[in-house]
């Protein structure tokens, strides 16, 4: 009895801060019945009540989120193969040589020497990553041409492997997976040819760091395709962000003027993000020459709220939940994509047959 006396006043001492840990764990241990088993029709995963759940119904509001994790366990399956296809064959490579080890063939056989890494390159990563200058010391230096060395030895690696396997392939058996979302374009500001094969739609927020990253990037891909590849701008500016709501209205009070100075503006306030509240705006709105009065009036009457309300209604319905996030004919991208990144998924749909 004393023993259970002070049990129960133990489980009332901790309720106000474990209630139901300790003294509810029979009622926690209650869980939903699942079993296992095939399915009995294509694309049904589970059954509720005698009602088939499919495979997109089970997706959701997480649609984004699972196709991610899928994506991240392709790319570390392929990460995974990459080192085995460096080991196996490299280890072929240094064995014909009569060398000790992979590390020792690429040394001498494909490095030849020491890596350099020239003031261009230097200069080039630095701008690239918008490097303050006055943060590189000479660690950080140090740190930077450490990686870029690395980032030099595994590209010289890699072209090695690709004429070992030019004639003879590498044969997977896992295929890469492929989102195919539809996303609609509606009236939002575009750029390239009209009738593209390939329309790439961004959700962005103009106070976004890796946003204005990734406008350099989608510059770059405009430069390369042309035509070919259609640019979709959809607002999504994040709640954390102050000045990203006024900036997403200003550029449409630009682009209610004129179409083509919006992606003026929107280059023009990526790279100033440090001036988005309303003077800044004002400034970037003239630099592009649009009529300044009507840019004040339409900023002050707040004519595109509801146009940037709905783009944020519309990427949240998508699954959209962080800056930049990026559709290639439906193909999912997060995050800032290098332009290497963009460019396969862009050449895969190119040769993709209509």
């Amino acid at each position: 009895m004393r023993t259970k006396r002070n049990l129960k006043a133990l489980c009332i001492a901790f309720s106000a801060v474990a209630i139901g840990v300790a003294c509810l764990s029979e009622n926690a241990k209650a869980k939903i019945n699942f079993i296992t088993q095939d399915a009995s029709l294509p694309g049904v995963v589970a059954k509720i009540n005698g009602e088939n759940i499919t495979e997109d119904q089970l997706m959701g509001d997480a649609r984004l989120e699972l196709i991610q994790v899928r994506k991240q366990e392709y790319d570390l399956k392929i990460s995974q193969l990459n080192k085995l296809v460096e080991e196996k064959l490299l280890g072929a490579e240094a064995k014909k040589e009569g060398l000790a080890s992979v590390d020792e063939f690429i040394s001498k056989k494909i490095l030849k020497g020491e890596i350099k890494i020239s003031d261009a390159e230097f200069k080039k990563f630095v701008k690239d990553r918008n490097i303050p200058e006055a943060n590189i010391n000479d660690q950080v230096k140090e740190r930077i041409n450490a990686y870029l060395k690395d980032q030099k030895k595994e590209e010289l690696a890699q072209a090695y492997l690709a004429k070992l396997t030019k004639d003879s392939p590498v044969e997977v058996y896992f295929k890469k997976p492929k989102s195919n979302i539809q996303v609609d374009i509606g009236e939002a500001p575009l750029e390239g040819g009209e009738n593209a094969k390939v329309t790439i739609v961004e959700f962005s927020d103009f106070q976004c760091p890796f946003c204005a990253r990734s406008s350099k990037v989608l510059d770059e891909v405009h430069k390369k395709y042309g035509n070919k590849v259609k640019i979709a701008f959809k607002q999504f500016p994040l709640p954390m962000h102050n000045n990203a709501m006024g900036a997403a209205e200003a550029s449409m009070c630009v682009y209610d003027q004129n179409k083509d100075k919006f992606w003026k503006f929107q280059s023009i306030a990526f790279s100033n993000q440090d001036k988005l509240d309303m003077d800044g705006l004002t400034q970037h709105a003239k630099a592009v020459g649009v009529d300044p009065t009507k840019f004040k009036t339409c900023m002050d009457a707040h004519q595109y709220s509801e146009w940037v309300k709905k783009d944020l209604v519309y990427g949240e319905k998508l699954g959209v939940r962080s800056t930049p996030t990026l559709f290639v004919n439906g193909q999912l991208l997060s995050g800032a994509p290098s332009i290497e990144v963009i460019s396969e998924v862009i050449d895969e749909e190119l040769s993709a047959k209509d």
